[in-house]
């Protein structure tokens, strides 16, 4: 069974509350370990060296002793000098031929030197100091039964000095440069405490170095982490949290210069890029409610049209039966007793069958109409044209029905009216429709009047009043609507398609102007044409259905062609 150790040592973790660990806690542990070896690795060297300067410091003072045996053994003084003597630890002079030091002369023959005086160890080192032209001395340090003590050695070779002496003229033994004349050796026992406390001493200063170096470090990584590293975190984390709360204003301030500072900035530009989304998102809903609130008008607009259709379709069919019976009838009677009837009353029956088949035939001539101009197709024929000439042909058209209803019909037209260049015959039935409704509309004894007017120096009014029943404020806006009737119902009195304001909306639209009315209720009505004294030649066909609107309350602005 593998045991798996990371799984354990996550566990035990957990349960003492060490991980999940935060940043910080992580870079203070990383950094903290980083800062102990390296205090490790620097302080490994000077530990080494302050080892090595024990054995220096032994090497140095048995240096000074051997030094002393050099002057007072073989008087390298000047003659007359005084010298003070070496003293030992006791405080008494030093003898340099003392136990502890050992003196060794070589003969010139190696048989005959003696070499009784010297341990095993200094006769190795001897050996090894021969060897070795470099070097004069050296140390060792080993425990002897229990105790350290130290074998120092030093070999002394034929210098100049000595050459002056030692030379075949003297009486001394001659020397060669640099040939081993003798050696010394001292052995001391009993140094341990002395090294011990030397090492306690080095290690303690290594370690109160490691703590103040160790300090700094950990202050100045504190420094550097709170304020280097952890506080634009902290920022950053601040900053995202307003923006979890739905605050979108806030920007990110941090100017390190750094990768920090490159963090902030795409921080910020993704804030500015979400603030977009979000303002963008905010207009696609008002547009999507505004489409809503469209769609909810379009459907009650739809609603309304199929009432209209409804209504329409069922007066349509009642108004067209109504002549269609009439002439059936007519033309019946006629078949069937066509000697029988007299001569008045066949008249009478075949004015009856022409009136009723005029009155079908305007209703169809209204639906091509509206049909027409619905579709594009109806055609403008611009030419010259009387407006005084244009209204006496409507007055002697509705002469014979005014005086049936004993109404007064009246002409008036401005002299200062000019010739039109316009489409007289959609101007003809715009006013011929205006003159059947006020007819229509208007009680018995009533009156009519035909006017024409100049409105400025490049419009001209034609209006129809009337004395009739008036229309209401409530239905001015919808009296122009295609099959729309102030009284919509079969019983009505009145009789009509509901066409007739509706194409001539849309044939001032062709002829670049507007029409409207003024109207009170019970007193009578005023429905007018506006048109240009001069109409653009180059329109000559029909636009698109018109799509005017209400400039004024009871005025009709299509925006179709314009006056020159």
């Amino acid at each position: 069974m593998r045991v798996n150790f990371g799984e354990i040592l996550q566990r035990i973790l957990r349960r003492l509350h060490l991980t999940p660990l935060s940043l910080a806690a992580k870079c203070r542990i990383m950094f903290g370990a980083a800062v102990l070896f390296s205090l490790i690795i620097a302080l490994l060297i000077p530990y080494i060296w302050m080892r090595q300067q024990s054995r220096m410091v032994l090497l140095e003072a048995n240096k000074a002793k051997v030094t002393v045996l050099l002057h007072t053994h073989f008087q390298l003084k000047p003659p007359g000098q005084m010298t003070r003597p070496q003293l030992t630890d006791a405080g008494a002079a030093r003898d340099p031929n003392g136990p502890e030091i050992a003196w060794v002369r070589f003969q010139k023959e190696q048989d005959k030197t003696d070499l009784s005086k010297l341990s095993e160890r200094q006769k190795r080192m001897l050996d090894w100091l021969a060897a070795h032209p470099g070097r004069d001395d050296t140390i060792s340090m080993s425990k002897v039964e229990g105790s350290l003590q130290s074998d120092y050695v030093r070999l002394f070779r034929a210098t100049e000095s000595c050459i002056s002496c030692h030379n075949s003229q003297g009486t001394a033994p001659a020397f060669t440069l640099h040939e081993p004349v003798g050696a010394a050796a001292i052995q001391t026992r009993g140094i341990g405490r002395e090294v011990r406390w030397m090492a306690l001493m080095n290690r303690l200063w290594i370690i109160v170095a490691g703590v103040i170096g160790g300090t700094g470090a950990i202050v100045a990584f504190y420094w550097i982490t709170q304020r280097v590293i952890l506080s634009p975190i902290r920022q950053l984390r601040a900053l995202a949290n307003n923006v979890a709360e739905g605050n979108l204003d806030n920007r990110s301030a941090i100017a390190t210069g750094d990768e920090y500072e490159e963090l902030s900035a795409a921080f910020n530009h993704m804030l500015d890029n979400l603030q977009a989304a979000q303002e963008k998102l905010r207009q696609a809903n008002r547009r999507l409610d505004a489409k809503i609130a469209e769609l909810s008008e379009r459907n009650v607009e739809l609603f309304k049209a199929n009432k209209l259709k409804s209504e329409f379709l069922a007066n349509i069919s009642h108004e067209f039966r109504t002549p269609l019976n009439a002439i059936l009838g007519f033309a019946q009677v006629l078949r069937e007793k066509p000697t029988q009837l007299k001569r008045e009353k066949g008249q009478r029956y075949a004015e009856n069958i022409i009136t009723s088949g005029n009155r079908l035939l305007n209703m169809i001539n209204d639906l091509l109409d509206l049909a027409k101009t619905q579709a594009g197709k109806m055609e403008l024929h611009v030419e010259q044209t009387s407006v005084s000439h244009l209204c006496e042909s409507l007055v002697a058209s509705f002469s014979l029905l005014a005086r049936k209803k004993r109404l007064k019909l009246h002409m008036e037209v401005d002299p200062s009216v000019p010739l039109l260049v316009t489409d007289a015959g959609k101007v003809h039935q715009v006013l011929y429709n205006f003159l059947d409704n006020a007819i229509k509309f208007t009680p018995l004894r009533g009156r009519i009047d035909l006017r024409a007017s100049m409105l400025d120096d490049k419009t001209v009014r034609l209006a129809v009043s009337d004395t009739g029943c008036g229309v209401a404020e409530a239905d001015r806006a919808m009296i122009f609507d295609k099959f729309r009737q102030v009284d919509g119902s079969l019983t009505r009195e009145s009789t009509g398609s509901g066409l007739g304001l509706a194409i001539c909306k849309e044939l001032s639209g062709m002829l670049a102007g507007s029409i409207g009315l003024d109207s009170t209720p019970g007193k009578g009505s005023t429905f007018w044409l506006d048109i240009p004294i001069q109409l653009r030649t180059a329109e000559n066909t029909a636009p698109t259905p018109a799509q005017a609107q209400a400039a004024a309350p009871g005025i009709v602005e299509p925006p179709h062609y314009s006056a020159v």
